[in-house]
């Protein structure tokens, strides 16, 4: 998983909880110390933390659709993983340390580096930093009820798919950081401590433990992934250095295998379910689709994410067009506009979200208009050692 950019005071959610979710209360989400005293003993808290959050959101009765499509999940969600011995490895695509020619390899690879501006990687590391958070991830999708792995070994398809899913996707952030490493041009401390302040504080998934959410919303994750990752690649093989592009690509085609399952689901959904999966997608929009990393902080800058995803618009890594663009594409996959049979409610939610790619598009030139208006002050980034985008 990688970037994806949201409208983030678009569409604030019009859904009203129902009287049956269960609740939790959290402090609002804001960055605090991560250390605090109760009593005279100082506690360990994440540096951002989640504000209100519902939680088991799905009606009990629905566990059972879940639980009746194992047998298809098997059949047609197993078949895009990849076997291990077929697999890439990171090592693929890195200097061999056995080998004689070693520091003959790191040496052409840090001159290739050179040639790539200091804001490529930003978004570079940026991309990173979320592919390593992977564990927040599969921590997410197991509270989902009726799919969750019970055991840590459980052989249901959905159980199997999401540690496989996990192994695959661990691959994205050790080649990345790997190479990152080698290549000279990040201070790799002010990275690893962005990582593990952003584990630590996971991300307001509003998953609810409900799989209509969570199989909504990585679909939206992997192909706007699919879209960073190919496009970073477009970027710096311009600059000439293959190898990366290489990286990013092989990366990229990963995450596009990953939303064909996670589309297959969405799309059974609403065979088996119109009513309530139309339900669900329009809340998600509302919602408003996240990025993972929404809560990154390096020590220093209380708004790294902003920073870090507005270098990435403006260099077209992905935009608030992909994000218009991918709903688009997901109203016509799953033939949203197509759909027959609803409840009142449920048609209200399909004109709602057919109409949002337009409401989306007419924002973002409004706001495209405006920031041409706008000179950005340049900000410092410790990934870069504190060089000023």
């Amino acid at each position: 998983m990688a970037l994806i950019l949201h409208p983030t005071t678009f569409f604030p959610s019009l859904k009203q909880l129902s009287k049956s979710t269960q609740c939790l209360k959290c402090p609002k989400a804001a960055m605090v110390s991560t250390h605090r005293k109760i009593g005279n003993n100082p506690t360990f808290r994440p540096a951002k933390e989640v504000g209100f959050q519902a939680t088991h959101s799905m009606p009990p009765e629905k566990i059972e659709i879940f639980k009746s499509m194992e047998k298809w999940a098997s059949e047609n969600i197993l078949i895009h993983l990849n076997q291990v011995e077929k697999s890439w490895q990171p090592q693929d695509f890195l200097p061999a340390s056995e080998s004689e020619g070693f520091y003959e390899q790191v040496k052409e690879l840090r001159e290739r580096s050179r040639e790539i501006g200091d804001e490529y990687w930003v978004v570079l590391v940026g991309n990173m930093i979320t592919e390593e958070a992977l564990p927040t991830y599969q921590t997410a999708l197991n509270t989902l009820d009726g799919i969750r792995d019970e055991t840590g070994a459980s052989l249901s398809p959905w159980a199997i798919w999401c540690r496989a899913w996990t192994a695959e996707e661990n691959r994205h952030g050790d080649l990345l950081n790997k190479y990152l490493y080698l290549s000279g041009r990040v201070d790799m401390r002010q990275v690893e401590k962005t990582i593990q302040y952003l584990i630590g504080s996971s991300w307001d998934t509003k998953f609810e433990n409900n799989p209509y959410n969570g199989f909504i919303y990585t679909s939206f994750q992997e192909r706007a992934t699919f879209i960073s990752h190919g496009n970073i690649a477009r970027l710096v093989k311009a600059h000439g250095d293959t190898k990366l592009a290489q990286i990013c690509g092989t990366i990229a085609a990963d995450e596009k295998r990953h939303e064909a399952a996670y589309i297959k689901i969405v799309e059974k959904l609403f065979e088996v379910d119109p009513d309530g999966t139309m339900l669900a997608l329009a809340d998600r929009m509302r919602k408003k689709i996240t990025m993972p990393a929404f809560f990154m902080y390096d020590g220093h800058d209380d708004f790294l994410f902003d920073h870090y995803s507005a270098v990435a618009q403006r260099l077209g890594v992905y935009t608030a067009k992909d994000y218009a663009d991918i709903l688009e594409f997901f109203v016509g996959r799953w033939k949203v506009e197509k759909l027959t049979g609803l409840s009142a409610e449920g048609r209200k939610a399909q004109d709602f979200v057919c109409e949002l790619p337009k409401k989306i598009r007419r924002i973002e030139e409004k706001v495209a208009t405006r920031a041409k208006a706008k000179q950005p002050s340049p900000i410092p980034f410790s990934w870069i050692f504190q060089k000023h985008i």
